[in-house]
């Protein structure tokens, strides 16, 4: 059972807050902070006082954990896996996309099919064969 005083960083994080302590100590100043990390004068302005108000947990992104405005909704997903699954099943996903588009009139991109494919189990990634002339040179 995690506590609630433990916070998941990632390494750039954890970076950040050492470098922000630091400027909270006086050790270096921000301007030197922001040089350090890369960032401007207010940003780091913005994350010491926001360090200060929340602790540790201030410095971690606020739209972690959050999905993208642009994700498609999971009815959309579950209905195309299961079309998929149903009428497309040896199809690989960029025929399946188009064939999705054409005779069931959903949109979307091959690329976010062969992803949530891969997700469930329903597509392998596969490497392409080698041509036929193997000597390095263009037929």
């Amino acid at each position: 059972m995690a506590r609630e005083d433990m916070i998941m960083a990632s390494q750039e994080e954890l970076r950040r807050l050492h470098v922000i302590r630091k400027v909270e100590e006086k050790v270096i100043k921000q301007v030197e902070a922001g040089e350090i990390l890369c960032l401007s004068l207010r940003q780091v302005g913005r994350i010491v006082k926001r360090v200060k108000v929340e602790g540790a947990g201030g410095v971690i992104h606020r739209s972690r954990g959050r999905s993208s405005n642009r994700a498609f909704a999971d009815e959309v997903k579950v209905r195309a896996l299961d079309l998929y699954r149903e009428k497309y099943g040896g199809f690989g996903p960029t025929l399946a996309a188009e064939k999705l588009l054409e005779r069931d009139g959903m949109e979307l991109s091959k690329e976010t099919l062969r992803g949530w494919l891969m997700e469930s189990g329903d597509w392998k990634k596969r490497r392409k064969r080698r041509g036929h002339c193997q000597c390095g040179r263009s037929i």
